[in-house]
């Protein structure tokens, strides 16, 4: 039976850091699958280092949506250290609230891109955070991926490249709770 490809209808699940063990090649499975066009580039190649990186910080969240048993997008992130909100160098006037919740990856198997599955999960993620700000990068590259956060309440605040191999992206933030 096929799928009906409605983020509705999704079982969205949370996990921590202790669930890494138990979710990492489930996020290395889906990010292949979203990234597919894109997986000679080292830098892609390098994300099961990231998957480790963040979640091995103990405020790791993290949420996937299934579909029956199957994974089909994920969302996570990690607390910002609080002091070293290092977007605050793309304003002129950093906001009073700082408690920042660094949005770090999404990613949506190509089968169920545009059903308002990223939406979904973005939400779930960021829902009862008790952080004050988000903030995330979007490449330049991607204007559509950047106007969907802009959507949800995101606005970019600067560009930054994190690595010498990583391409320039958007920095954006929003307060939380979205909008």
């Amino acid at each position: 039976m096929e799928a009906s490809l409605n983020a509705a209808e999704l079982d969205v699940r949370h996990f921590t850091h202790d669930d890494l063990p138990q979710i990492r090649q489930a996020l290395i499975d889906i990010h292949a699958d979203a990234y597919a066009d894109a997986m000679d580039d080292e830098f892609n190649q390098r994300f099961p280092w990231f998957v480790d990186h963040w979640g091995g910080n103990p405020g790791f969240a993290c949420v996937i949506a299934y579909d029956g048993e199957e994974p089909v997008a994920f969302a996570y992130g990690a607390p910002a250290v609080e002091g070293r909100e290092w977007w605050r160098e793309h304003l002129e006037e950093a906001p009073e609230k700082s408690r920042t919740f660094s949005y770090s990856e999404l990613a949506v198997r190509t089968k169920w891109r545009k059903t308002g599955t990223a939406e979904l999960v973005t939400r779930a993620l960021l829902e009862g955070r008790g952080e004050d700000l988000v903030v995330l990068l979007v490449d330049l590259e991607h204007p559509r991926v950047q106007a969907l956060y802009a959507g949800w309440g995101f606005r970019k605040v600067g560009d930054r490249q994190p690595f010498a191999d990583s391409p320039v992206y958007a920095v954006m933030l929003a307060e939380l709770p979205l909008s």
